[in-house]
């Protein structure tokens, strides 16, 4: 899930970056942040980067999705698995107390 939520608030900052990138100029200075250092760059390069980084983003959202959503099915199949051996035992449970009950009523 947090994983998910990173990379939500990822694609939403590339999203606000594109955005004041295509309001520049096209001969506009542009920098990108390397680690502690800016470099200049192309704005065009940038936004294609930018592009990339954020198709990767989707893709990796979808397949986030479609892990949580097999995970959530895997834990609903265990879910019932449970509930029923905990049933299928309270039955079994049921049925020896009435039969040890039966034997001390016959010895009364």
């Amino acid at each position: 899930m947090m994983q998910k939520q990173q990379l939500e608030a990822e694609s939403v900052e590339i999203e606000r970056a594109t955005e004041e990138l295509k309001k520049l100029e096209p001969d506009e200075v542009v920098y990108k942040s390397v680690g502690p250092l800016l470099l200049k760059t192309k704005k065009d390069d940038t936004l294609k980067e930018l592009d990339e980084k954020k198709d990767l983003s989707n893709t990796r959202l979808i397949v986030l999705g479609k892990q949580e959503t097999r995970v959530k099915e895997n834990l609903k199949e265990v879910e019932n698995k449970i509930n029923e051996m905990i049933r299928m035992g309270q039955g079994q449970g049921q049925g020896q107390g009435q039969a040890g009950n039966l034997g001390n009523k016959s010895n009364i």
